[in-house]
């Protein structure tokens, strides 16, 4: 089944808004076992929107319509929807009630121009969104099914979960269980992560269970008719990445290097503090909006010269991790570097790990925040702080 994303919005067309919406709706495909064909992106004019949708009518089988479900006169989905079709829009007498109400339990009065956001195209079916106004749709135009989604990312999500791939599924007649596997890596280059792996048996770019690599991961994509048999093909494989890739893998699936420190030192009853330089704080950043971060991260420092172990005295912390870094002289450049020094203190006293890393001023600092993430986490479960890196120089 081909699959259309089609994004609408002035703010995204010109790129004052960044576009992750359009990301992740691909990605969630990807892991359903559905393929985008196309992308476009149109901005808020009623002849383009119109022309967008009967191209795009044309050749898709499926179409996911992100955006231009707000009360605005900027907000044209429902309006070319319906142009498209041929047909009127009619008052949604069900989703203006649940409008009010929402409103009414916010202590509101719903402003007369929400009444647009009920308005759905004569015959469209009806898609829920629990958690906004913004109420979504599916209609026919040419040859392809249209489902129509909010701009607002966390309804966008929910609903591509609940409503939006159970539908896509169902039209496409699929079935079975689509597993993607991923394996969070740091240390390691994808050319070298693609020889390590080389040779699994069962495992190719085109066999049953596919080796693929994005950024910062490899990952196996697999299908099977339950989930039991998914599990039980995919467990042997699993287990060989691990073995090769080893003290590399920092997370898996939608786990993240900084979760997995952050549950580690949850687990230990410990506390943290951090002490940063050039680094503009990426560290804390990272750990602080986590849920429960405020009962393990302490303190967050910017300052140069702080040290581990008087960190964590003045603290109080059970673990202090400190990364500070000598930035080479001179304007940025592809052979710009630093002098990364990583400090982890605890009750067993400190541990150092100096890495030199090249690459311009923001890889530098990029590197610096990660290897220091690394770091404590190696440190936390007892594996070697100062294995070598493929992105540092020695």
């Amino acid at each position: 089944m081909r699959v259309e994303i089609l994004c609408t919005g002035d703010e995204i067309l010109t790129g004052k808004t960044v576009n992750t919406n359009y990301s992740h709706i691909a990605r969630r495909l990807s892991d359903v076992g559905l393929d985008v064909h196309w992308g476009t992106t149109v901005g808020d004019d009623r002849a383009t929107l119109l022309a967008a949708f009967r191209q795009a009518g044309e050749r898709a089988d499926a179409v996911i319509v992100n955006g231009g479900l707000g009360p605005t006169v900027d907000d044209l989905s429902q309006e070319i929807a319906a142009e498209a079709c041929g047909v009127k829009l009619v008052l949604s007498e069900h989703w203006m009630e649940r409008m009010t109400q929402s409103y009414a339990r916010r202590g509101r009065v719903m402003p007369a121009n929400n009444k647009k956001q009920a308005m759905l195209p004569e015959g469209a079916e009806f898609i829920d969104n629990p958690i906004g106004t913004a109420c979504g749709f599916a209609v026919t135009i040419g040859k392809a099914r249209f489902l129509f989604t909010p701009g607002v990312p966390r309804e966008m999500r929910r609903m591509l979960d609940e409503q939006v791939i159970p539908r896509l599924l169902k039209l496409g007649g699929i079935t079975g269980v689509t597993k993607l596997k991923r394996f969070h890596s740091f240390g390691i280059g994808e050319s070298r992560a693609d020889e390590m792996l080389a040779g699994i048996p069962g495992l190719a770019i085109d066999g049953e269970i596919k080796l693929g690599f994005q950024a910062h991961f490899p990952e196996l994509a697999a299908r099977g008719a339950t989930e039991a048999e998914l599990t039980a093909k995919l467990a042997a494989i699993e287990a060989e990445v691990r073995r090769r890739l080893g003290n590399f893998v920092v997370a898996e699936d939608d786990a993240s290097l900084e979760r997995v420190v952050f549950e580690k030192l949850k687990a230990g009853g410990h506390t943290l503090a951090i002490g940063e330089t050039f680094t503009s704080g990426a560290i804390a950043s990272r750990l602080a909006p986590l849920l429960g971060a405020d009962a393990v991260f302490r303190r967050g420092v910017i300052a140069a010269g702080v040290a581990a172990d008087a960190l964590r005295a003045e603290s109080g912390t059970s673990h202090a991790l400190v990364v500070l870094m000598q930035l080479d002289d001179g304007p940025d450049r592809p052979d710009f570097g630093a002098t990364i020094t990583v400090q982890i203190a605890d009750a067993g006293g400190t541990v150092q790990r100096v890495a030199r890393l090249v690459g311009g001023r923001d890889w530098v600092r990029i590197g610096a925040a990660e290897l220091g993430l690394d770091c404590l986490r190696r440190h936390l479960l007892g594996l070697p702080v100062d294995e070598r890196i493929d992105f540092e120089r020695r």
